[in-house]
């Protein structure tokens, strides 16, 4: 057996950093038969028959898109699409990405320019991350929904300035003080943009976003509005100014340079949005058992489920638990049929270990009790 390289024994090394840390990373299959308690699909849409049978008629016709947008994978579906997602979320335009996370990129890299800042939340998801990396502009993050930081910051800002906040955020659960935030960017001509990957689906009175429940379209310059949460599929769009979309078209690298989605996608993501204003009564089932499970899981002794989350729960300890013990509890669960995942550093910062759990309009108060009765028993065994 030949002698591994330098870079094999680095990558070695860090591989059983993570191993000693109980961080290290493994893929894992779908379980089945579990209540879930995890995935990101908010109201069911995945599974609705509407949804399925567009995606199974579309497939018949072509299985895939052949190229990118601005050669051969445009199709007068996708643009039928991105009219029906700027009229749905009141914006003048709508541009299509493959995932929250292009868009994302798309966005911070193209957009602001050298000699112009940005100024992010710092729990601001991955992908606003890597796409400021991968901008010219100057870009400054600031603490979690602290206005007054992000006053401090504005001192040294210079050219167009952009903030970037999310809706909803996806590891705590909070939301931006979306209001507050308008006001300053208006009252001092930045830029705000929105991730709304989390509450696009499920807030405004048809599902058009938080944004859109708060009136607040005509303030926000940029909205990113992924699909692979409450609309059950995959893909993003970024809406706002007709401008930006054809700026986007021209000089946004994730999107100029990727295959498009493929038709079956386009076609179920119509259909998600044709059903999605027919959901009311589910959103106001999934919001109160969001509450109902928050209030239950706060009883239990050793647990503590923060007020301020909504739809996405971060569930602490009030004892020390260690990344390995956090992925324990969760194995505990597994085991008793409910799917719940751990989530551990480089995640979420280090001694800030805990588990998400997500909330659905399918779920019951019963399945929520059960896990609350499992949690009970489990933390108390470790404490």
């Amino acid at each position: 057996m030949p002698t591994p390289s330098p870079l094999h024994q680095r990558l070695a090394t860090h591989l059983a950093q993570r191993e000693a840390e109980g961080t290290r990373r493994r893929l894992t299959l779908p379980a089945t038969g579990l209540v879930d308690f995890s995935s990101n699909d908010y109201l069911g849409l995945s599974r609705h028959p509407a949804v399925q049978r567009a995606m199974q008629q579309a497939v018949e016709a072509s299985a895939g898109s052949t190229g990118s947008r601005l050669l051969t994978g445009n199709s007068a579906a996708a643009e039928e699409l991105e009219i029906q997602l700027a009229r749905f979320h009141q914006a003048e335009a709508a541009l299509l990405f493959n995932s929250g996370y292009a868009a994302n990129m798309g966005f911070f890299a193209a957009v602001p320019r050298r000699g112009d800042t940005i100024l992010y939340d710092e729990a601001s998801h991955a992908s606003v991350k890597d796409g400021i990396r991968s901008s010219f502009a100057t870009a400054w993050s600031f603490r979690h929904n602290d206005l007054a930081d992000l006053e401090r910051k504005l001192v040294r800002a210079t050219g167009a300035v952009f903030v970037a906040v999310e809706a909803l955020y996806s590891m705590d659960g909070d939301m931006a003080p979306l209001p507050e935030l308008t006001a300053l960017c208006q009252a001092r001509g930045l830029y705000l943009v929105v991730d709304e990957a989390h509450t696009n689906g499920l807030y405004g009175p048809r599902g058009e976003g938080l944004v859109v429940e708060l009136g607040l379209q005509e303030e926000v310059f940029a909205r990113v509005l992924t699909f692979g949460k409450a609309l059950g599929s995959q893909g993003a769009a970024v809406v706002g100014p007709a401008i930006l979309r054809d700026y986007l078209l021209n000089f946004s690298r994730p999107f100029i340079y990727t295959t498009a989605l493929p038709p079956l996608t386009i076609a179920g993501l119509i259909a998600a949005y044709q059903v999605l204003p027919t959901f009311a009564a589910e959103r106001q089932q999934l919001f109160a058992l969001s509450d109902y499970l928050k209030a239950t899981l706060n009883a239990v002794p050793g647990l503590r489920v923060p007020a301020e989350s909504h739809i996405i729960h971060p569930v602490f300890f009030t004892d020390s638990f260690t990344p390995a013990h956090v992925r324990q509890l969760a194995g505990t669960a597994h085991q008793h049929g409910f799917d719940v995942r751990p989530i551990v550093s480089p995640t979420v910062p280090v001694g800030t270990e805990r588990l998400r759990l997500i909330v659905h309009a399918y779920n019951t108060q019963a399945e929520i009790d059960g896990l609350a009765e499992v949690l009970t028993q489990a933390v108390a065994a470790r404490t």
